[in-house]
């Protein structure tokens, strides 16, 4: 009887002891600052053609290359749009369904103002996937 408390004081204490430490490491990682992607170098630099192909080619080996990465990506503006005030740039490529929609920083809202449909230009954002598009957050425009 004595050693069956003694099991469960035990196990209790390593029980503990693993929610304290879980719950550290949620905290870590919770409060954790994001990335600054206007100062940050790019970890790839591509155009928005190559990105897409790379994708739609092998997604399993893009995502190991690209996810949660920095990416600067050249292309040709698709779309222009805000959801919630945050501007919101597609690039897209000639003859395809395929785009890569680029979730602003808000500070960007007023240099979108100046772009149009059709320009070129060169977006820095961090990769999230592939979801029929290619996603990049926290995005700004590069000059």
């Amino acid at each position: 009887m004595n050693s069956i408390k003694r099991s469960v004081y035990i196990s209790g204490i390593i029980i503990a002891a693993g929610i304290l430490i879980g719950a550290v490491i949620f905290m870590k990682q919770y409060n954790k600052p994001h990335t600054d992607v206007h100062s940050a170098d790019p970890d790839y630099t591509l155009t928005a053609t190559s990105l897409l192909e790379v994708f739609k080619t092998d997604e399993t080996s893009a995502n190991s290359l690209y996810l949660d990465k920095i990416l600067q990506v050249e292309g040709v503006i698709k779309d222009i749009s805000a959801v919630d005030g945050n501007s919101i740039i597609t690039l897209g490529v000639e003859n395809s369904g395929e785009s890569i929609i680029c979730n602003m920083y808000p500070t960007e809202n007023k240099k979108v103002l100046g772009l149009h449909k059709g320009q070129k230009i060169t977006v820095k954002g961090i990769c999230t996937g592939f979801l029929l598009d290619v996603i990049l957050v926290r995005a700004v425009i590069s000059s």
